[in-house]
């Protein structure tokens, strides 16, 4: 009974690995999965207890043929130093002669050959070692380290003797982000009648920024527009992924439980929306699998769909560099530390030698399908993206003059310079229309023409006639996830970069990285790994790196920045941003961090001092968010100061009143100046405190 649980728990786990779960569905790397279910059942079903028989089978044959000739050669020995019927016929000792020296090393010899046999018990170990390797490397779709919690260390880290090791759990895998993921999902259903495809498309999406993860966005179903198409046995639900409503707030709240009660109440209208009585039968199925809290029914297959769709499109996760290599490293650590016991030593170390064998035979089997599968997926993250499009901004200075009219006649560019430019001609003696001619654009040589309003005919002309763009581009923008804009850039750009300012998420608590196995600092390290990692090969050789960082990751990137600057002067200095400060749990932070690599190779940071008349005194004078006049009129007045020292403070100034500037004369002499908290762009401030308050 042991024996068929611990397979039964294995075959559970080797599914999920497998991913069998989604082997319905039907776009990208789960087509592979959809072709390999057979095979894999009946692998699971068939061929994996036959093939932990041929292993031990294996395993024992060298030692069992040296043992039965060894058996063989002690059965004459007693028979000619015993006696003929000292071993019976039925190759039993005779129990009348077990008293007798060689009969008992015959006996002990001829157990031993028997212990070879693999036992059930052997064979259940085998099975129970297979499910602790897997199960502690896999968790929710990923191989990563599970975190266990207890005195004895579960893993090994690789050290080389360093004076200070940094170590995290994601190290050597790539971080990838929801947006590389964010499309349609389509999966099969069986049916009376043959299969149906449902498919799950966005039709409205407004994604956060960069990878801020605040004010967090939600799957909304759309039922009511779901159709079914029965030439193409397609039923097909649209979805927005969006903002909530005021109402959907109160109505779903905003943590991690609103998209699950969203689709909560959506599964039956989705279910009400499907014409077809054999699909909506098959979508309300329920669907074994998982881990159900106790007393709750499986989810449907329409539920569990839902649920993987949602979850796909908004977690990011991790791809191995290596995963081969890395399973490889702890299998034999694990053997070592968690299989091969002291005890063991001392008793039937044969026996536990042959199921290790079998074990580490069958496990790099296996090792050697997932990391195929990993590895797909690895090339597809690492393999190069095509460009889109391409767009060109150009100044009209540098576009031939034949080409002008066609510049003047596109009307998407005169709207897009009247609205960033305020262009406007008036009625003159070159332009007797007041519309934008030729005359205006020598006049505004600078006006730059944007030939994502033109077509490819004109983009072409304009480019053949720059000659060399590269030796003219003196600007690139690449719209792009970091990643693989880095990887984009390398050819063009590598060893050239004079300078590289990264500002990464800060990982703080409005936007953290939403990452599935709770390894928040973890993911945050092996997202700027990866990253660094790019941008280095792209620096030249006197080329710095400058990250901006604040509290939550300011010590693991410091860290992180010796690994790949080990030979650079790393500076850390804060640059405060809000004199106010953000609230925290014991101080309230008003300041962010910056880190400076210096490489050796620069002979100069090309330091300028700043002149005294420079110097920002803002002791009294506030800045930063809640600084400006209007939130708090009473803190406007002027301060007195003569030979540079205060003798005064005014009263409040009428609203109606705007100085120019922050200082102005009070007399023609220049002995008294009023300073009015006016910064150095003219916008008007306030004081930290109201003049009764300084008059004390």
């Amino acid at each position: 009974m042991k024996q068929i649980d611990s397979r039964t728990r294995l075959k559970s786990l080797l599914r999920e690995l497998f991913q069998l779960d989604v082997a319905d569905l039907d776009f990208g790397l789960y087509r592979l999965f959809r072709l390999k279910r057979d095979e894999v059942e009946a692998f699971l079903e068939r061929q994996l207890p036959a093939e932990v028989d041929r292993a031990f089978e294996a395993a024992a044959g060298a030692e069992r043929e040296a043992l039965q000739k060894r058996v063989d050669d002690l059965a004459e020995r007693a028979r000619a130093s015993v006696a003929d019927e000292a071993i019976l016929p039925s190759e039993e000792p005779n129990p009348a002669h077990a008293a007798a020296k060689a009969v008992k090393e015959y006996a002990e010899a001829r157990s031993r050959l028997q212990a070879v046999e693999a036992s059930e018990t052997q064979r259940s170990e085998v099975f129970n070692l297979l499910y602790a390797l897997f199960s502690r490397y896999y968790d929710a779709g990923d191989f990563i380290p599970r975190r266990f919690y207890r005195a004895r260390a579960a893993y090994a880290v690789p050290y080389n003797g360093e004076e200070v090791l940094f170590h995290w759990a994601n190290e050597d895998q790539h971080y990838v982000k929801t947006g590389e993921a964010f499309r349609d999902y389509a999966f099969e259903v069986l049916a009376v009648g043959g299969g149906y495809r449902v498919r799950f498309t966005l039709v409205e999406a407004t994604a956060p920024k960069d990878n801020t993860k605040g004010d967090t966005r939600f799957f909304f179903p759309l039922p009511k527009e779901a159709t079914f198409d029965k030439a193409t046995r397609a039923f097909t639900v649209p979805f927005h992924y969006r903002l909530p409503t005021e109402a959907e707030v109160a109505k779903y709240g905003k943590n991690s439980k609103a998209q699950e009660a969203i689709l909560d109440e959506a599964a039956p209208k989705i279910l009400e929306a499907v014409t077809d009585e054999f699909v909506r039968g098959a979508l309300a199925a329920r669907t074994p699998g998982g881990s159900p809290a106790e007393g709750e029914e499986p989810p449907t297959l329409l539920r569990r769909r839902l649920r993987h769709f949602t979850k796909k499109n908004t977690t990011d996760y991790f791809v191995h560099k290596d995963l081969g290599a890395f399973l490889r490293q702890e299998l034999e650590f694990f053997v070592r530390d968690q299989v091969v016991h002291e005890a063991d030593l001392e008793g039937d170390f044969d026996a536990k030698r042959r199921t290790i064998r079998v074990f580490r035979k069958l496990a790099d089997t296996r090792i050697t399908f997932f990391a195929q599968i990993e590895d797909a997926q690895k090339r597809l993250f690492e393999k190069k993206k095509f460009v889109l499009r391409t767009d060109y901004l150009v100044p009209i200075q540098n576009v031939p003059r034949a080409l002008w009219p066609e510049v003047l006649a596109n009307k998407a560019q005169l709207a897009e310079w009247k609205k960033l430019y305020a262009l406007e001609p008036k009625s003159d003696l070159f332009n007797t229309k007041g519309k934008v001619n030729e005359h205006v654009l020598e006049r505004h040589p600078t006006l730059v023409v944007d030939t994502q309003h033109f077509d490819a005919g004109f983009t072409a002309r304009l480019l053949e006639a720059m000659g060399d763009v590269n030796e003219q581009t003196d600007g690139l923008l690449v719209h792009s996830e970091n990643y693989q804009a880095l990887n984009l850039m390398q050819a063009r750009y590598r060893e050239q970069v004079k300078c590289i300012y990264i500002d990464p998420p800060y990982n703080s608590k409005t936007t953290e990285i939403l990452y599935k196995n709770n390894y928040k600092h973890s993911s945050w390290l092996s997202l700027m790994d990866n990253r660094l990692a790019a941008s280095k090969r792209l620096a030249a050789r006197d080329g710095s790196h400058i990250v901006a960082v604040d509290e939550n990751e300011q010590e693991v990137l410091g860290r992180l920045l010796i690994m790949h600057f080990p030979e650079h002067e790393r500076v850390c200095v804060a640059v405060v941003h809000n004199k106010k400060g953000i609230q925290g749990d014991y101080f309230s932070y008003s300041h962010d961090y910056a880190y400076f690599c210096i490489p050796p190779a620069l002979p100069e940071t090309h330091a300028k001092a700043i002149p005294e008349s420079e110097w920002d005194y803002a002791n009294l004078r506030k800045w930063g968010r809640e600084s400006e006049r209007e939130t708090a009129k009473n803190c406007f007045y002027p301060i007195y100061v003569e030979s540079g020292q205060i003798v005064g403070f005014g009263d409040v100034c009428d609203e109606g009143f705007h100085p120019k500037q922050a200082n102005i004369p009070c007399d023609k002499a220049g002995r008294r100046i009023a300073v009015y908290p006016v910064d150095s762009q003219g916008i008007e401030r306030k004081w930290r405190l109201r003049a009764i308050q300084l008059r004390g």
